[in-house]
């Protein structure tokens, strides 16, 4: 099995922490992405987290006032680490769970769901597309109408538009941050992280705002409309009678 194809599976992501057991944090930390999480997401908020590996990013979230952050992950391993090491955070709730099955939490749970990579890496295993759909619709399921689902990945709008519009019904923003360079100048387009990015019905507007093959992070803000739902269901009864 290829180490991409691994990314969705739990004895991967448990042998990967048993050997590395510092805290990482994929793509973006805490303080690069802060103030687009405060414009969107109240700090009373209940949040979830998905696939927290051993991020400090549920820590910052903390440390910044959001006062109840339920995390999850599909590693034992991590998991257990990280309920010793925030033992005493009360805010931090720590709990060994797929994303692809969220049953364990009743439907409108949660006011905001927070993704960083973890739909990149079950896009990467095996039945992929169905496996997103899985976690796309449980994750819809466990927001309250209005919810936010914050999708940090490295998809752009050509990959990722119709996966989120295909299995749930959302109302979408875009907006992208630039990835984090070690070193050296970026001469590319800087575009503000707060304002969003012109988001056309196929995404081809967002070639037309970044140029080609942009060096950044997607930031998908998906708010789940149950209006957007029940018109979607009275199409379809109109269809059938």
């Amino acid at each position: 099995m290829g180490s991409t194809q691994a990314y969705g599976e739990a004895s991967y992501w448990d042998d990967r922490y048993r050997q590395e057991s510092g805290p990482f944090d994929w793509y973006q930390n805490y303080s690069s992405l802060s103030s687009l999480i405060n414009l969107y997401i109240p700090r009373h908020h209940r949040l979830l987290v998905v696939g927290c590996g051993n991020s400090a990013f549920s820590e910052g979230l903390v440390d910044d006032g959001y006062e109840d952050v339920v995390n999850i992950d599909i590693s034992s391993v991590v998991i257990e680490a990280m309920q010793k090491k925030y033992s005493n955070h009360p805010q931090l709730k720590y709990i060994k769970m797929d994303a692809r099955d969220l049953s364990a939490f009743q439907t409108g749970s949660f006011e905001a769901v927070i993704d960083k990579g973890t739909l990149d890496s079950i896009l990467c295993g095996n039945n992929s597309r169905q496996n997103a759909a899985n976690m796309l619709e449980e994750i819809h399921r466990v927001l309250k109408d209005k919810g936010i689902y914050f999708l940090i990945t490295y998809g752009a709008p050509s990959y990722r538009l119709h996966l989120l519009r295909d299995s749930c019904t959302w109302t979408t923003k875009l907006h992208v941050i630039e990835k984090l360079v070690s070193s050296g100048a970026s001469n590319h387009l800087k575009w503000e992280l707060n304002s969003p990015v012109p988001l056309g019905e196929d995404g081809s507007s967002v070639e037309a705002a970044l140029g080609k093959n942009p060096d950044v992070h997607y930031i998908y803000i998906c708010t789940k409309d149950d209006s957007l739902t029940q018109t979607a269901e009275s199409r379809s009864q109109e269809v059938v009678e």
